[in-house]
């Protein structure tokens, strides 16, 4: 496909999906959960495809040709061919540029379909009628809805365990519009943005990728030589063995770098942006339905706190005809004024212009509101969502399921784990209070997922069947002093369910029988 025609389909088409919102609504009736999951699957298919031909073409390094196009002679060349030469290279870097942007798009479009798939995904699945087999909705899409006892009658169940926040996906840069969407939050917005992106950019202790060294040697002929090389990841431990090997025995090095990678928890920008996206939107709707009833509940006066901001926002902008348009300074002042008198006359400030201690303590109660609490709704859902995750799935799904985070670490270290020190109590507080969101604080929720971690290295060979939603509420239960029938609650878990995986913790920590010791021995080397 030529280049101009792919860029323009490939516009169109993102064009096309921006102009298709989102509903939820109904979304636990089958068929409109499968309309959405099978048209945003459809689409994952297409943007695909679109990726694969603009790789093919080289959109990822679009800028090379355009040194085939610069003035590098070393002969004289005239003004006109310098001149011409140039436009031949704006000409190119535009299209270059073009190419570079609508991959992006596309990469960002990518991946917030995968957000959205994942958290469908995780919401619902199909169970047979007949041998009452389940069936996530890749593979009941995969098997054209027909299942392998032959039979075509399903049932739809919402899976109240797992892990999902299907409330982001409207929300989400489905047409690769991430920056559109990041230019319309509120001031809050952008702050509270910036937290959650640097949450999912938290990156683990550098892995060492390749070494590089400069080394000094003679050859066969006994001249000294000074050569840079590159080792992989592999010879991290045997470097000089390595190097000697190749150079000789007499082979010296004289500067040595270990190049480290840092994966984030989620290891891909794209996804980290739409994730930071859909949160902080979805968030700022739970602000939108929320902030009135707190205000009313915190403020001595929320109707004053209403009228003064209507008449902040009346003369923000207004300009009197009488004034040239030009003049800033005079404008400036004749808003500060009217601003001045319409307080006076509502007994808003005094006769030094001075707000009065009611409403400037209401106006910094509100500040604080915003500041500690509702900026910090995003930060709250997400450290939540991706705690749950870790602690109700096992090693192995995160590996090989699709979930709502694409590129989720499947492990996190010590320095990755730091982010869920971070305490949102008062936030959780009022989620609980002002909304049916379930979430509870719990503390050290870092030392909580290293617990976690370990023990999936402790059961690797175990032949014990866990249940790892209630595994994780009993790790919880077992290592924090949280009453176990809020953790169940939390979870959406039966607490018999939590005690028999308690039991199975104790029999994996703590072996009775001789047997069971020696099993336990074998499973630790």
């Amino acid at each position: 496909m030529p280049e101009s025609v792919l860029v323009s389909k490939v516009e169109s088409y993102l064009i096309e999906i921006s102009n298709d919102s989102i509903s939820l609504d109904d979304i636990d009736d089958f068929d409109n959960f499968k309309s959405l999951y099978f048209k945003l699957d459809d689409r994952l298919d297409k943007l695909q495809r679109f990726k694969d031909d603009m790789d093919a073409q080289g959109y990822t390094t679009p800028f090379t040709s355009i040194n085939k196009y610069g003035t590098k002679s070393v002969a004289e060349v005239a003004i006109e061919e310098k001149g011409e030469s140039s436009r031949h290279n704006q000409i190119f870097r535009m299209k270059a540029n073009a190419k570079k942007n609508i991959l992006d798009r596309v990469k960002s479009a990518i991946d917030s379909h995968k957000i959205a798939l994942g958290n469908l995904e995780q919401f619902g699945y199909v169970k047979c009628n007949s041998c009452y087999k389940k069936y996530s909705m890749s593979e009941y899409k995969q098997m054209d809805a027909k299942c392998s006892c032959g039979s075509q009658g399903f049932t739809f169940k919402i899976n109240k365990e797992a892990t999902h926040r299907i409330e982001i996906i409207p929300y989400l840069p489905l047409s690769g519009n991430y920056m559109v969407l990041r230019n319309e939050l509120s001031s809050y917005g952008r702050e509270s943005l910036k937290q959650v992106f640097n949450i999912l950019k938290q990156e683990r202790k550098g892995v060492v990728k390749t070494i590089s060294m400069r080394i000094r040697f003679r050859d066969k002929n006994k001249r000294l030589i000074r050569r840079n090389i590159s080792l992989g990841s592999e010879y991290v431990n045997n470097y000089d063995e390595e190097v000697r090997r190749r150079y000789g025995r007499e082979v010296r090095i004289e500067s040595l770098r270990f190049n480290r990678t840092k994966p984030a928890i989620i290891d891909d920008n794209h996804a980290r942006m739409a994730l930071a996206i859909g949160y902080v939107k979805y968030g700022e709707e739970i602000i939108e339905s929320i902030k009135d009833e707190i205000l009313k509940r915190r403020l001595a006066d929320f109707k004053r706190i209403n009228t003064y901001d209507e008449i902040i926002n009346t003369y923000k902008n207004a300009s009197p005809d009488f004034i040239d348009q030009y003049d800033i300074e005079e404008i400036e002042d004749w808003r500060k004024a009217q601003i001045n008198d319409s307080f006076r006359k509502l007994g808003y400030i005094d006769k030094f212009g001075n707000l009065t201690r009611s409403l400037k303590r209401d106006l910094k109660i509100r500040e604080n509101i915003y500041k500690n609490i509702l900026k910090n709704i995003a930060s709250a859902l997400i450290i939540w969502d991706i705690f749950k995750y870790y602690m109700t799935t096992s090693n192995n799904s995160r590996k090989i399921d699709i979930g709502p985070f694409p590129y989720i670490r499947v492990e996190l270290d010590r320095e990755q784990r730091k982010v869920f020190q971070a305490s949102y109590t008062k936030v959780i507080e009022t989620l609980n209070s002002y909304t049916n969101i379930k979430i509870i604080p719990i503390p050290e929720m870092d030392l909580l997922l290293y617990e976690k971690f370990k023990f999936e290295k402790e059961i690797r060979s175990s032949n014990i069947k866990f249940n790892h939603v209630a595994l994780g509420a009993a790790l919880i239960n077992l290592n924090s002093d949280i009453e176990l029938s809020k953790i169940s609650n939390a979870f959406n878990i039966n607490e018999s369910r939590v005690k028999n995986e308690i039991k199975n913790i104790d029999t994996i920590k703590n072996p009775k029988s001789d047997k069971s010791k020696k099993f336990l021995e074998l499973i630790k080397k």
